[in-house]
């Protein structure tokens, strides 16, 4: 029996192994700093040590709830998460399914990195591309655009009304190569029969995509959309402090809970709020997936997370 045991032990280890740096990152970066929760209800105290401060309720809670920028800075960071998952599933799986039409190995490789290229760049390297376009001075939109359309040049980062679109198009550039990989991986993955089956019956590409590719990357969309809803309420700190040069005049649409957290710690120097504001994102992050998957689950057990 012990032989066994071990023999059936020794056939999943290079497994184990291959899941053991991961799962210590995991342990490391997820689970080990969840003991500063307790950090959120105390007041800090450098001289008790960072856990000996004396409880102090919800008081931490209030900086973010009684502020007069609550509504701002909770509408914006909805409104701007909302927008991104929406849209960016949406273009990802279209790019997904335009990227599956190349038939050319090394075309459809390359194609792949330019697209993913962007989503490894540092957001810091993207201010500074994103300053090289609307820069009044040198920018190419106000230099050579818009003279080119014979239109006035524009204080970019003076007009609040342009930056919810620009915030929208610099994450849609950055971010959709990651998830378009993803959507491309689950729809090469798709038995090939499925196709050529719907092909001679006379079903057209978009019957195909329809009623063949949708339904059956349908648990890859959902648990996409599951992890993204989860975050729902944390903001991408670079998009929203880098890119738009942090400029003041443009905080009532490009500041979000994230933003506001980090200027209020460097006002106050006060951990126990910066605490409080990630411990109140990750209760509603975590309770809007628990929403989702249960709205999911109502209408299709199968494509459900849990």
């Amino acid at each position: 029996m012990q032989n066994k045991t071990f023999k059936r032990y020794k056939t999943y280890l290079p497994i184990m192994v291959m899941m053991l740096p991961g799962m210590i990152y995991l342990l490391i970066n997820n689970y080990l700093p969840m003991a500063g929760l307790v950090i959120a209800f105390k007041s800090i105290d450098y001289s008790k040590g960072v856990f000996g401060g004396d409880w102090n309720g919800f008081t931490n809670f209030k900086f973010l709830f009684r502020t007069t920028d609550a509504y701002i800075i909770t509408r914006n960071t909805l409104l701007y998460n909302a927008t991104f998952i929406v849209l960016g599933t949406i273009l990802s799986f279209g790019v997904a399914l335009l990227l599956n039409e190349v038939k050319n190995r090394f075309m459809s490789r390359f194609y792949q990195t330019v697209i993913l290229l962007p989503f490894l760049i540092s957001m810091v390297i993207v201010s500074y591309l994103v300053f090289g376009f609307l820069g009044e001075g040198q920018g190419y939109v106000n230099n050579t655009l818009l003279p080119m359309l014979g239109l006035d040049p524009i204080s970019w980062y003076m007009e609040p009304k342009y930056w919810p679109y620009i915030l929208v198009l610099v994450n849609l550039w950055k971010t959709i190569g990651f998830n378009c990989i993803i959507y491309l991986a689950a729809i090469i993955g798709i038995d090939q029969e499925y196709y050529e089956a719907a092909t001679l019956d006379g079903a057209s590409k978009w019957q195909q995509i329809r009623t063949i590719t949708l339904p059956l990357i349908a648990p890859i969309i959902v648990i996409m959309t599951l992890l993204a809803v989860g975050k729902i309420f944390y903001s991408d700190f670079g998009l929203f402090y880098q890119v738009p040069l942090n400029s003041g005049i443009l905080y009532d649409t490009t500041n979000v809970i994230d933003t506001y957290v980090f200027r209020g710690l460097l006002q106050s120097n006060n951990i126990g709020m910066s605490a409080a504001a990630g411990f109140y994102q990750s209760l509603v992050g975590f309770s809007l997936v628990i929403l989702t998957n249960y709205t999911v689950r109502k209408f299709s057990k199968d494509n459900a997370l849990f």
